[in-house]
């Protein structure tokens, strides 16, 4: 290239760069106009976010007219309290997730196949249960953060619909609101919050009681695609008799690619309510 096509090139560059950067500038700050039927285009999509594997919901939502895909693969629980030893298998759960508008997601949850065996030695009685659960649907809608920031704030009702069959469950509507935040901490540390309500059937089958859930987790990137969490989950119940629940829950992500991600972990009960070890692993799609 000759001095004078240099010059021209170098004087397009310089109208080219700025139209282009404006373009994308006022594409992001227009991403309200996306909806369900009007998705997000591919170069403008958030960081994959999901609400797994930790127990801390994330404020974050799924881009207007994508779906988001998060199932575990299978998850154990076992527990034993004065001689009662419980083993649960739930195959194959799976949250799909859709967003409405560029601020809001609708999530339905799913419990494919539950089996419980309740091992009572003391009585000398051994009992199972198997089945299909409960269903739940949930609305995110992001207050701040989804587009930005070092911090996000997130209000999520949900509501559980009683499908379940096996006698599992406690064939009762319930629901509540959870308040998810988000923060970004210095050394690349990320921070997630969470309080919320649940409204609850009385074991008894009586009236509905309280239940108050709070926790916090941090993550970070450990080498490459490959991150790590340590959470603390604690549930508070109003009902009569109740005991707190409290765990330390441990785990970690791999990115495939942008849009997948696997992960696996263990939640370790600290109370004695709480389930002695529930160990998990999944994945996470985004289309």
């Amino acid at each position: 290239m000759n001095e004078s096509g240099l010059w021209r090139f170098s004087i397009l560059l310089g109208i080219i760069t700025p139209v282009a950067l404006a373009d994308a500038a006022d594409a992001l700050e227009n991403k309200n106009r996306y909806n369900l039927f009007n998705p997000t285009p591919e170069n403008l999509l958030r960081e994959l976010a999901t609400d797994r594997p930790d127990k801390t919901e994330g404020p974050t939502t799924v881009d207007a007219g994508h779906c988001q895909f998060e199932m575990d693969f299978a998850t154990f629980t076992y527990d034993r309290t004065s001689g009662v030893r419980t083993k649960n298998w739930n195959i194959a759960p799976f949250n799909i997730r859709v967003g409405l508008l560029n601020n809001v997601e609708l999530s339905l949850i799913f419990q494919s196949y539950l089996r419980e065996t309740i091992d009572d030695r003391p009585a000398r009685t051994m009992s199972t249960l198997s089945g299909i659960g409960d269903f739940t649907t949930r609305l995110k809608i992001n207050l701040w953060g989804d587009d930005g920031g070092q911090s996000a704030f997130a209000l999520f009702p949900f509501v559980k619909f009683p499908i379940s069959t096996g006698g599992l469950g406690n064939a009762s509507v319930e629901g509540g609101a959870i308040f998810p935040f988000s923060i970004k901490l210095p050394a690349k540390v990320d921070m997630g919050m969470e309080t919320g309500i649940s409204f609850l059937r009385n074991e008894s089958g009586g009236n509905y009681h309280e239940e108050f859930v709070n926790s916090v987790t941090f993550a970070r990137e450990i080498i490459g695609k490959l991150s790590g969490y340590c959470e603390f989950f604690s549930s508070v119940s109003t009902e009569h008799d109740s005991d707190w629940i409290g765990t330390v829950d441990l785990g970690v992500t791999y990115a495939l690619t942008e849009n997948l991600q696997l992960d696996c972990g263990c939640n370790i009960g600290v109370t004695s309510a709480a389930d002695d070890i529930n160990a998990f692993s999944g994945i996470s799609i985004r289309f």
